[in-house]
C-alpha cells in the first residue's frame, strides 16, 4: 500500500491539507502519515500540535477507515522533517497547505512549502484554503 504524508499544523492550512489528503488516499488506495514538526521551540512554535489537537486527528482518522500514522517530529528544519518522513515511507504524494508570504517574509520567517516543493523526490500538491 502506498503513502500519502501530510504536512500538518493546527490551523486553517494543515486543516486544509488533511482534509485533501483523506480524499487523495481514498482515490489511490493509500494509507496517510500525519507529519507535525518543529525546530525544536515546541513552546513557543504555535504550529506544533498539542496533545489534545493530535488526539483530535487521530479520532477524525480512525472515522476515515484509512490506514494512518500521526507522528511529531523535531529538527532544524521542518520542511526537511517532510521530505525525510515522505522518503522513509516511500510516499508517492506530500500533501501540504500554504499561505501567501511576502518576499521579507519568506527571508525573515523561511517557507516550509517552498522546501518542500523544491527538495521532496515524491510529487507535492499544495492546497489553500478558500
Amino acid at each position: 500500500m502506498s503513502t500519502i504524508v501530510v504536512a500538518y499544523s493546527p490551523d486553517e492550512y494543515g486543516q486544509v491539507a488533511l482534509a485533501r489528503a483523506v480524499e487523495e488516499a481514498r482515490l489511490r488506495d493509500a494509507g496517510l502519515l500525519v507529519v507535525n514538526g518543529t525546530r525544536g521551540d515546541a513552546l513557543v512554535d504555535e504550529h506544533f500540535a498539542h496533545a489534545d489537537q493530535l488526539a483530535e486527528i487521530e479520532q477524525a482518522l480512525a472515522t476515515t477507515g484509512l490506514p494512518f500514522e500521526v507522528r511529531q517530529t523535531f529538527g532544524a528544519d521542518v520542511g526537511d522533517q517532510v521530505i525525510e518522513a515522505a522518503a522513509s515511507s516511500g510516499a508517492e504524494l506530500i500533501v501540504i497547505g500554504v499561505r501567501r508570504r511576502t518576499p521579507v517574509g519568506k527571508l525573515l520567517m523561511g517557507s516550509v512549502s517552498q522546501r518542500v516543493i523544491l527538495g521532496a523526490e515524491c510529487a507535492v500538491l499544495a492546497v489553500k484554503p478558500d
